[in-house]
């Protein structure tokens, strides 16, 4: 707080002194993070003002004031200057001008959260920086979860001159990492000299404040320490994010909820498989993090576990402790999904429970039939659309309540402490479309694949089967979507989640990604569509699907107020909560838009009349 106004700041220390409050230049205000809600950007370039400490802390520092504002630090051998995590994404970042002002090194204590395919660009941005104006740029970046749908992935990196000298962990549940290479100042020094459009503008630059500070980084006996060499930079594959950033996510809040495990209700298909895989890649990351001699981590699973003597070391055995999952069967579930379920339990370890739901939904049906004197039907028994609808609800709804019992009340059955948090398993394509029940099992505590798309997770799971070795996961993959709602025929599946949705999963993500990254309506995106999609789909079929997503987004959308909290890693969530502030009453029939579609339509349509006429 500076005469009275609250901003963002990176206080720089040396030996019990401050030498530099430096407040944040450009907030974040888009997307998950809303800054400029509790913050003031600085808007006074290359300024500094005194500011007068807090007595406690002068208490400390024995410095009554200290400079606050843009400035660099000089020490006997080099110019350090700093970045605050957002500035390096800006167009006309600080280190551009610290750069051409002599400013050598660079440093950044960021807050970037992890999004699938990312790291390319955060590494990007430091090479480029680096490769433009020479100079040495310390990428510090905050590691694990804060507590709410982001994770915070490390990857902190040195890099001088457009090449890396030291890359960090992306993942890891260690809670501190340090990072160092050596570096020659000199090199920076050669290789800025040799750019002559660099030095033209860095005649023109105005300068920074120079705080000056007794200290060198450097000595003469630094002659014979051998300097760092360059590194490649080493990409996970999205698959491997996936089971490694949610898994990390999932322990942070087991560890700090000091709950006694996970409830996963587990149906037998893709994406609740996914979510048990990713329980057992945590077991993993654990096991290894106590291997290598991580005690913060064995003290935290001595206390989910109850035990202060354990010390886990098969990923298998602590699954077992720590992850309940609960196959809930109805009339409508057929053996394959269970058989399934029961086997992918088996080799991941799980405690493995199995239950029908049918006298529940016969007794809820039973209510409403004696209130009603009405008793509904499924489709293929001549019941409308609103009763079939209706009859597949509350199976779902059922769920989720049974989830939320067994939670609260399974380990004391078993005579053990403790309660579980119950983990939903809908991605994001499901959430964005609404095809889930509204209060199904989708509501829970927490999901780690709610921001993953049906495709990254169908990778991840193939992934999980080699990497993990779990075969089980061959038939779930196999297996059609499917949400096992309607009746069976003749004992086998007839619903499938795409034939429900009339449209495909892959085309689903495409929808998605126009809509919030591209910020497109129905009639730009049919517009952008009918060109991407020339080759396989005509006009009128692009259309057609574009006013069946959108009829479904807007019938659905209320549904996004109630998503459960879950891992952000897909730039088109539709997380309600924070990332898409859009509204969530539409009108389904889009009236004006998809009037525009079809006259585009008959347009083109008529066009291609012509085109063939002429060829005739």
């Amino acid at each position: 707080m500076h005469r009275n106004v609250r901003y963002n700041c990176r206080v720089i220390f040396l030996n019990r002194k401050i030498l530099l409050i430096r407040p944040k230049m450009a907030l974040a205000n888009e997307g998950n993070y809303r800054e400029l809600r509790w913050f003031t950007p600085w808007s006074r370039n290359r300024q500094t003002e005194e500011y007068f400490l807090p007595r406690m802390i002068q208490d400390v520092t024995k410095q009554e004031t200290v400079p606050f504002g843009d400035a660099v630090l000089a020490t006997w051998d080099t110019c350090i200057g700093s970045e605050i995590c957002e500035e390096l994404w800006t167009p006309h970042s600080p280190h551009v001008d610290m750069g051409l002002d002599g400013v050598e090194i660079f440093t950044n204590a960021s807050g970037s959260h992890h999004v699938l395919r990312k790291a390319h660009a955060r590494v990007d941005l430091v090479t480029m920086a680096t490769t433009k104006n020479g100079g040495i740029y310390l990428l510090a970046n905050q590691k694990g979860c804060d507590g709410d749908r982001l994770y915070y992935d490390g990857c902190a990196l040195i890099a001088m001159n457009g090449r890396i000298f030291a890359q960090g962990a992306q993942f890891s549940l260690d809670d501190v990492e340090v990072l160092t290479a050596t570096l020659d100042l000199e090199d920076v020094r050669s290789y800025r000299a040799e750019i002559s459009s660099r030095n033209l503008a860095a005649s023109k630059v105005s300068p920074y404040p120079r705080v000056k500070v007794d200290f060198a980084l450097s000595c003469h006996e630094d002659l014979l320490e051998p300097p760092s060499e360059p590194v490649e930079w080493k990409y996970h594959s999205p698959a491997e994010e996936i089971s490694l950033g949610p898994a990390c996510w999932l322990w942070d809040f087991l560890r700090r909820s000091r709950q006694a495990g996970f409830f996963l209700p587990l149906s037998g298909g893709v994406d609740s498989a996914a979510t048990a895989c990713l329980v057992y890649s945590m077991c993993h990351q654990v096991c290894e993090a106590v291997k290598h001699g991580n005690q913060e981590v064995l003290a935290d699973v001595r206390v989910i576990v109850d035990q202060l003597s354990y010390t886990p070391q098969d990923p298998r055995e602590l699954c077992g402790r720590v992850l309940t999952t609960c196959y809930m069967a109805s009339e409508n579930s057929s053996q394959e999904t269970c058989d399934r379920a029961r086997e992918l339990a088996r080799q991941i370890g799980s405690h493995h429970i199995g239950l029908n739901i049918d006298p529940a939904v016969k007794a809820v049906m039973g209510i409403f039939s004696l209130v009603t004197g009405k008793r509904p039907l499924f489709a293929v028994h001549g019941g409308s659309s609103r009763e079939n609808l209706a009859l597949q609800n509350v199976q779902a709804r059922l769920r989720m309540v049974v989830a939320y019992l067994f939670a609260q009340l399974s380990l004391w059955a078993r005579g053990a402490h403790g309660g579980l948090l119950v983990l939903g398993s809908a991605n994001v394509d499901e959430s964005l479309l609404g095809y889930l029940t509204k209060y199904d099992c989708s509501s829970a505590d927490i999901n780690p694949i709610g921001g993953i798309s049906k495709t990254d997770l169908k990778t991840f799971v193939q992934f999980c089967l080699e990497r993990f070795q779990l075969p089980a996961l061959q038939g779930i993959l196999a297996a059609p979507a499917t949400a096992e709602l309607e009746p069976l025929t003749d004992g086998r599946v007839s619903q499938t989640d795409e034939g429900d949705m009339g449209m495909t999963y892959t085309e689903l993500s495409v929808y998605g990604r126009l809509r919030k990254i591209a910020k497109a309506g129905p009639y730009s995106m049919f517009c952008k569509l009918v060109t991407m999609w020339r080759d396989v789909c005509s006009p009128r079929q692009v259309a057609d699907g574009v006013r069946r997503f959108f009829s479904k987004y807007a019938a659905n959308r209320h549904k996004m107020t109630t998503l459960t909290p879950a891992y952000h890693a897909e730039s088109y969530s539709p997380d309600d909560n924070r990332f898409d502030l859009r509204p969530f009453l539409y009108r389904a029939g889009w009236p004006w838009q998809f009037r525009c579609i079809e006259d585009a339509v008959l347009q083109l349509e008529s066009r291609g009349r012509q085109d063939l006429d002429g060829v005739d």
